[in-house]
Parts: C-alpha cells; structure tokens; sequence
C-alpha cells in the first residue's frame, strides 16, 4: 500500500500539494535562485547511481572537470564540493589563509555581509568597507584602502560579483586593476554564486585567486554542488596556510580529480546533471547564453521603468542580468506598501514566487529572477503575472509595463 511521508509529528506531508496551487500549469518560481531546473537536466539527475570508484563514473567525472573550466574562464583546476555555496566560502579561507589573517571585504549587500561572519567564525580578522547596498565595490576606493595598508597586512580581497541581494554587479576587472595600482600582493577571491554560467566571467584575464560558485542559479542545477577555481598563487598559499582544513582541503582533491575521481563520495546524480547542463550551454554558445540573460534584464528593467517603479540599483553600469530588484512604491504616510505582503498576494493568486527583501531590505524591495532556462515567452508571463498583482492588489503603479518590455524583444528580435 502506498502511504504518504510523514514528518516526526505524524502529520502526513506531501511534497507535491505545493506545485500546483491554482489550476494546472507549472509554478512561476521567479526567485534569483535556487533557479528552474530543465526538463533535460532532471532527466539526467534521474539517472541510476553507479559506482563512483568505477570506468564509467570516471569518463563523467573528466568530462565535467574539463567542461566546466570555460564556464569559470579559466584553464587552471576547478574544485567541485558535494556542497552549497556557503562550503565554497568556507573551501576559498580555509586553504589560502591563518588564524588571525586580516581579510578586506565589501558589503555590497547581503550575502557580503553573510561571508564577512562566516570570516569572522573562522578566527579571521575582517574589514567590511560600507556601502549603501544599492551598488558594487568601488575601485577607487579599494585602491586607496589597499595603498594605506603599506606593510601589507591584507591577506585576502572578497569581493561578491553579483550580488543576489540587490541585483548589483560589480566590475571585478577595475577591481584587479586598482590591487594591481596600489601594487598589493592580497589575493583575490570572488564569489559568483549567482553570476557563474548566467554571467560572463574570467577567472585567469582578470587575474582572480579563487573564484566561488555554486549549482542553483546560473548552472541550472538544484542546490548541492559548489566550486572553487584557483590560481597558481592561491595553490601556493594553500601550501603553507593554517586554517584548519579537512574535508575541504584542495591538495587531495585535485590530486584524485587528475584520476577522474574523488577522494570522497561525490554527488553523483548532480554530476549527471551537471554535464548535461554543460552540453546545453554549448549547445546554446557561451556568449548567447550572456547575451540572453542580458536582454531578459533590460526588458525586465523596461517593465520597472514602465510601471513607475524604482530599480533598487543606483548605477546603469552595473546592472544584473540575473535579476532586478524593485523597490517598492510609498504612501502617503512616506512608508512603502509591503513588498513581503505584495509576494504572498501574486504566490496566492497567480502561484509565482518573487524573491524577498534581505537583510536591510526586508519588506520594501522584491526581487524578480531572470535566469538560468529562461527565454522571451516566459519573461513576458513573469512581467505580466507582476503586473496583473499590482493592478489587482492595488499598489500605485502605472500600466503600460509589460508592453514596454514587449516592444524592447520585439525590437531585438528584428535586429537578431
């Protein structure tokens, strides 16, 4: 007899009674992460588990360990943890530096600030440079603190690439850049947890230590699976560094990986998900795949603009392609209508999931996802779904957005 789960309390739980809230059709998971996972890419995870010591685990494991280092822009080892990102964080300290080491970070917003306390449990010594979350890392501003510190007591710059928190990207190019003007030794790390396959990136150009990834945004794939991509330098480092380190250590790992291995038991059904996500994105081309999550955040951000609202980034330049986060409108009284209240009206009424406001942006920002298997068609049901909540929830908002981001796809597939 088939019986449902049930949790410890007894009560019986199925896990499927939340996918289909309203009618048929799939739910709207507009989040910036975890992102819509393919229908291929499900199929692989569905595969059956083989042995991970075995031939064929080892052609798949030298197929993603290769496939996967274009993705990152880099030709050096790309470390894959049975993991979610915060792992990946925890991998990039640990192998590079020691107690008491002085970290320079930025608080480009939530998940910035989530890495600095991870830092800080760790035993590191953390700077955090303050913005007002609504833009990236300021080179100039890194390059004088960098300059200040003459005896060179920076171990390490963090810097978040694309920041989930506020849909901000920063420049880690102009970051290189102004470490390499105020001619500091510091290592360079960067997390692109939710940039990494959605946004293009060059781990060895632009002269990153270690690069942080994770499985659930970009790459397509459900949460479980991070990475590290290192240089020389941060391979150096790990060598004479004194966190202490053991399941995540690199040395071991990339010496079994040159076997198509593990030392440990690796993820293997993501693994199988994962080389189909990378024949998907070559299949696509990589500079398509940048080019479309590009177009879907300007129509997006032509919605915004189109219903009067404000986009939560203050600078044009550095604007997601992952995602947009809107600020939503005030009252009379000068307090904003609640952003928290506006998501659970459109899950409600038109089972679409809009990502939160975190951290200090609780309750006045919503965030929509543009990522990952996405194309023009769904956009336009994400956009319109938004603008149907607005209208029906009765927040201040002009019409016309929806429409403003279908004339701007029009007008790009006329010129594709």
């Amino acid at each position: 007899m088939k019986r449902d789960p049930a949790n410890a309390s007894g009560m019986a739980i199925n896990p499927r009674a939340t996918l289909n809230r309203i009618g048929q059709g799939r739910h709207f998971l507009q989040i910036p992460g975890p992102s819509n996972v393919p229908d291929r890419v499900l199929r692989a995870i569905d595969y059956p588990t083989i042995d991970h010591r075995g031939p064929e685990f080892q052609q798949l494991g030298f197929k993603v360990l290769e496939a996967i280092k274009p993705i990152f822009g880099t030709t050096n080892p790309v470390i894959i943890y049975a993991a979610s990102g915060t792992g990946a964080w925890e991998a990039a300290l640990v192998n590079t530096l020691s107690p008491g080491d002085h970290v320079l970070m930025v608080e480009t917003g939530q998940f910035a600030t989530l890495w600095k306390k991870l830092a800080d449990k760790l035993g590191l010594k953390t700077e955090l440079i303050p913005t007002d979350w609504r833009r990236g890392v300021d080179p100039a501003q890194l390059e004088t603190r960098l300059k200040e510190d003459r005896q060179h007591s920076i171990k390490a710059v963090c810097v978040v690439h694309n920041e989930t928190s506020t849909g901000v990207t920063s420049d880690i190019a102009s970051v290189r850049h102004a470490m390499d003007a105020a001619g500091h030794p510091a290592l360079l790390m960067v997390d692109t947890i939710s940039s990494i396959g959605s946004v293009e990136f060059k781990h060895d150009e632009w002269g990153v230590d270690v690069t942080i990834g994770g499985s659930q945004k970009g790459l397509m794939l459900p949460p479980g699976i991070s990475f590290n991509a290192v240089s020389d330098k941060a391979i150096a480092a790990s060598k004479t560094a004194t966190l202490p380190k053991a399941y995540w250590a690199w040395e071991e790992i990339i010496t079994v990986n040159r076997t198509g291995f593990w030392p440990t038991t690796p993820a293997t059904n993501i693994l199988y998900g994962l080389a189909e996500a990378l024949d998907m994105f070559y299949e696509e081309g990589l500079a398509n795949v940048y080019a479309r999550h590009k177009r879907h955040a300007e129509a997006t951000r032509q919605a915004v603009r189109g219903w009067g609202l404000e986009i939560l980034c203050q600078e044009p330049s550095q604007y997601s392609p992952v995602l947009t986060a809107v600020v939503m409108p005030k009252k009379p009284d000068g307090s904003h209508h609640n952003a928290d209240e506006f998501r659970k009206f459109i899950l409600e009424h038109f089972n679409m999931s809009l990502g939160m406001g975190l951290g200090k942006l609780q309750g006045w920002v919503f965030r929509i996802g543009h990522l990952g298997d996405f194309n023009d068609l769904t956009l336009i049901g994400v956009l319109g779904g938004v603008e149907m909540a607005l209208n029906a929830a009765g927040i201040p908002h002009q019409k016309g957005g929806v429409q403003a981001a279908m004339d701007y796809l029009a007008r790009q597939a006329q010129q594709a």
